[in-house]
């Protein structure tokens, strides 16, 4: 460990003596520290502290020193995370991966415990609890027993890996929501005492770091915590050691200034703050929040506008530590150590902001008046798409026939009725007795002794639910305060809404009952369901039987509402087209109102008992009220009574078998864990990267093709490839679980990837799902049947995509998948920053059409045959950034067309990964 610019001193805090990286020595070599940004400042510590002269020159530490604010990035450096934060989606798949590791190192001779965390690794598994039971006090009970009927052998699988791992701790299911559970417990903010040492004997403190496997990792940013969401690949390479290869960025300085008016929300506020964010263009950059307007968010307001960093494109979106920093750590029951550490640490490095600390230099600002924020939602696809609450009927009106089934034909009716039949439900018969066709498309129902028509508009999911709003007490607070005033004003939800409460935590139903709003929220069906992600990750569960077939018979346009932070197509429910993100209050109030195209403004929600029109603005609660009822109700020992035992796990969690031995026991008949095919047959020397000749188009798809239509997480079709082999294997459709618990078994994912619903290629026009067309044969099929004939005919493949390819979550199976299909290289108009990353991680060749370029003006109909020339020279020679090459397109009447594309490695590091066939194999060459 090298210290060239002398900057190692001691702290003593609370009677114990530290070792720091000291920031402000720096200025003793003429590196100005107080005009860097915060984050750029906790990159800059990482630095110092990890200087070795090979992997941390002291060039690199100058370069972010004295960091231009104006320049491109160019400079890679190593950061280091302290931590690394896993949710069971893609936290499963990671620890497999793990374990295929050690079988491959032990049959490469080495030893298996060389494949091990280095650093604390945590996993919280709140991804897998569905919402079948709604509406009822038993609902919880009744969706956790079936969670753990339908995981037992993931939750099985990850016990043996927190035995079997060094540094490794499992939060059980039923606790909360990964990014909370981060936020409220987790996150230290400062690491110090036995996490680690310096080497003296003197333990370092450092500022707390990390990267997690799911894309909202940025929530901790709300606390002051440098983070931001990998791959799961990237996440495995991180917690065996390996920096995480970036380049300095840039960093774009948000200005807040005033207050949020009455009526409001946090909510609102990130909506506005993403729609903000992404029409600047924030790709790839670091976003810091400062201005007077800080003092007036708390953290759980913090924390909801940085959870949605994904949403606008950045890698971070990051508040500085400040008082209201300690404040929450307080509430939150962290200890005073802990606390007084923070403060003395974060003063001394200039780390710690009040209202005299100067503005840092920023590449780009932005500024908002919080006092501008109006109501509002987004939708009806993509996050980003903000609507004013005003504008919301109209906007659905507008595009009500884009959002309808490709063609945009709707089943025709004949005779005026239709009998559809009748759904057993359990504890009852629910009857679906007449469905008749309305004048607007519409059809009259039945249903457990109610009559109602289902038509375009109708709010069929009303979900409060998701880490952006249940972690922030204001919102949550608000819901039940609105619900108390709907139900003494005698309102009902509309019978059609599937309605669910899915806290983050355990701490926010103890305050909600405490409030006794609670009470009020199971009077409109808002019953807790589970402790999980539920809706916002696609786990909505099925919508009642007749609710669906009528949806589906008659090509309507239904519509959810949802606290959450993504509603991309295809993920909330295969039933709805329409998908709108809320805060908690609205939620109920469109549950409520029960369709979409209302103006809430000037429409009542429905009527009192005497038929008296109710409205939005009569039920809706002050800040006042909310902020009253906040201050009472919410306790600094709810957090750590709830938070006292969190690895503890209930009485199923502790009674589940745990296999034995450091290698896993894998089980051929397995339909969840499987030993996946990536270091099969591995030679210990990488093959020499070639170009490539006789690619085939796998699919051609247009702009705002997300990781949900790459790698579906929610439900999948008793008919599809991945249906179909798990019935091979006796799997019936009503055990399927859901894509995401499957990501464990490449050969459900194989079968998965780009079978989204919603998934449009043009190279299967007029349809939705995973087809294409194989070429030169002309034969229409699955995307999974088509990649199979090409590798048995030894040809590989490649994906044409628009802008903003790999949006969304941080899925690694999103780019495992393509990988497993034969996909050797993407090429699209740009990227998301974590999909490129993972195409990389899997030895996958993202390339970018060069500006003004795509498949449309250069004529591509993706029934070309492909080529890729300059790869061999760019992967022998010295990386350098920017390199093109050339890609020709032979057409099947001989006609060729060549363009340059240029190559998305952005570092020296990403082109060894790509060169080994992926980041986890050149890990594992350098384990050996």
């Amino acid at each position: 460990m090298s210290d060239s610019f002398d900057t190692f001193r001691n702290l003593s805090v609370g009677g114990r003596t530290y070792r720091l990286a000291h920031l402000p020595s720096l200025s003793a070599h003429g590196m100005d520290v107080d005009r860097l940004p915060f984050s750029m400042r906790i990159l800059l510590e990482n630095l110092l502290r990890r200087e070795d002269g090979e992997t941390v020159p002291a060039s690199d530490i100058e370069a972010v020193a004295r960091w231009d604010p104006a320049a491109e990035p160019s400079t890679e450096i190593a950061f280091m995370p302290a931590r690394v934060l896993l949710q069971d989606f893609t936290g499963v798949p990671a620890i497999v991966d793990l374990a295929a590791m050690r079988d491959a190192m032990v049959a490469m001779g080495g030893e298996a415990e060389k494949i091990n965390p280095l650093q604390p690794a945590e996993l919280v598994i709140d991804h897998s609890v569905q919402v079948d039971e709604y509406g009822t006090q038993a609902a919880f009970l009744i969706n956790k027993e079936k969670e753990f009927e339908r995981n037992r052998e993931r939750y099985g699988f990850l016990k043996w890996g927190q035995r079997a791992f060094r540094n490794f701790k499992v939060v059980p299911p039923g606790t909360g929501i990964v990014h909370q559970v981060n936020l409220e417990y987790l996150g230290r903010v400062v690491m110090a005492g036995d996490e680690t040492s310096s080497g003296d004997g003197a333990p370092w403190a450092y500022p707390d770091s990390l990267v997690g496997t799911d894309s909202h990792t940025t929530m901790i940013n709300g606390l002051g915590v440098l983070g931001w969401g990998v791959g799961g690949i990237e996440a495995e390479a991180a917690m065996l050691g390996q920096p995480i290869s970036m380049l300095v960025p840039q960093v774009v300085g948000f200005k807040l200034t005033g207050e949020l008016s009455e009526g409001a929300t946090a909510t609102d506020l990130v909506l506005t703050v993403t729609q903000m964010l992404r029409e600047y263009g924030v790709v790839g950059k670091f976003v810091e929040f400062y201005g007077p307007g800080l003092a007036r968010l708390p953290v759980a307001d913090r924390a909801t506008i940085a959870n949605m960093s994904p949403e606008y494109g950045a890698t971070c979106g990051i508040f500085p530590i400040d008082r209201a920093t300690l404040e929450y750590m307080k509430l939150t029951g962290r200890p005073a150590e802990r606390i007084e550490l923070v403060e003395r640490y974060a003063r001394e490095q200039g780390l710690f902001h009040t209202s005299d600390s100067p503005d840092a230099e920023y590449s780009g600002t932005l500024e908002l008046d919080l006092g501008s924020v109006e109501p509002s939602l987004a939708g009806p696809k993509r996050p980003q798409d903000r609507i004013e609450l005003s504008k919301v009927k109209q906007s659905f009106l507008d595009q009500v026939e884009q959002l309808k089934a490709p063609g945009g034909s709707r089943p025709k009716t004949t005779g005026g009725l239709k009998t559809l039949g009748k759904w057993e439900a359990e504890g009852g018969t629910a009857v679906l007795d007449v469905v008749e066709a309305n004048p607007n498309g519409g059809r009259k129902i039945s249903w457990r002794d109610r009559e109602f028509s289902l038509r375009d508009g109708s709010v069929v999911i009303a979900a409060i639910t998701s880490c952006t709003n249940t972690s922030n007490p204001s919102v949550m607070l608000g819901a039940g305060l609105l619900a108390r005033n709907a139900v003494r004003r005698g309102l009902e939800v509309k019978p059609w809404v599937k309605t669910s409460l899915a806290p983050g935590s355990k701490v926010v139903t103890e305050y909600l009952e405490e409030s006794g709003l609670l009470d009020d929220l199971e009077a409109l069906n808002f019953h807790l369901v589970g402790y999980g992600c539920t809706t916002c990750i696609g786990n909505s569960g099925p919508l009642p039987p007749p609710i669906s077939e009528a949806i589906r018979e008659e090509g309507l346009v239904a519509a959810s509402v949802l606290s959450g932070n993504r509603n991309f197509e295809g993920r909330i429910s295969p039933d709805v087209r329409a998908n709108y993100l809320a805060s908690p209050p609205l939620v109920v109030a469109y549950a409520l109102a029960g369709r979409i195209d209302v103006d809430l403004y000037s429409e009542p929600l429905g009527e009192d008992p005497d038929g008296n029109p109710v409205y939005l603005k009569e039920i809706w609660p002050s800040q006042e009220e909310i902020a009253e009822v906040v201050q009472r109700t919410v306790r600094s020992e709810m957090f750590t009574r709830e938070y006292g035992e969190v690895y503890a796990g209930d009485e199923q969690w502790n009674a589940m078998p745990v296999p034995e031995g450091e290698t896993y026991a894998w089980e051929e008949d397995s339909t969840y864990v499987r030993l996946p095919p990536f270091f099969v047959d591995l030679p210990r020397e990488p093959e020499p990267v070639e170009d490539l000749a006789g690619l085939r188009v796998l699919a051609l798809v247009g702009d705002s093709v997300t990781t949900d239509h790459i790698s579906p997480a929610g439900a999948f079709a008793a008919d599809s490839p991945a249906g179909r082999y798990l019935q091979e294997r006796g799997v019936p459709p009503k055990e399927f679980n859901s894509y995401g618990s499957r990501r464990g078994n490449h050969e459900v994912m194989m079968r998965g990837t780009f079978a989204n619903v919603r998934f449009r290629n043009k190279l299967a026009p007029g349809r939705e799902g995973g087809y294409t067309t194989h070429q030169p044969s002309g034969e229409e099929m699955t995307i999974y049947d088509a990649s199979m004939r090409y590798q048995k005919e030894g040809v590989s493949t490649l994906v044409i995509a628009g802008l903003e390819y790999g949006t969304g979550s941080s899925r690694d199976w999103a780019a495992k998948g393509p990988s497993l299909l034969g996909v050797r290289v993407v090429i699209a108009a740009s990227y998301e920053r974590i999909h490129r990353s993972n195409l990389i991680g899997m030895g996958v060749l993202p390339l970018e059409f060069l500006e003004g370029d795509d498949a449309a003006s250069l004529g591509l109909t993706g029934r070309e045959e492909y080529a890729v020339e300059g790869l061999a020279d760019l992967m022998a020679g010295r990386f350098e950034k920017g390199v093109r090459v050339t890609v020709r397109a032979r057409a099947e009447d001989g006609g060729e067309t060549s363009f340059e594309a240029l190559v998305r490695l952005d570092t020296p590091q990403e082109a060894r990964y790509l060169k080994h066939g992926g980041i986890l194999q050149y890990v594992l060459r350098q384990l050996l």
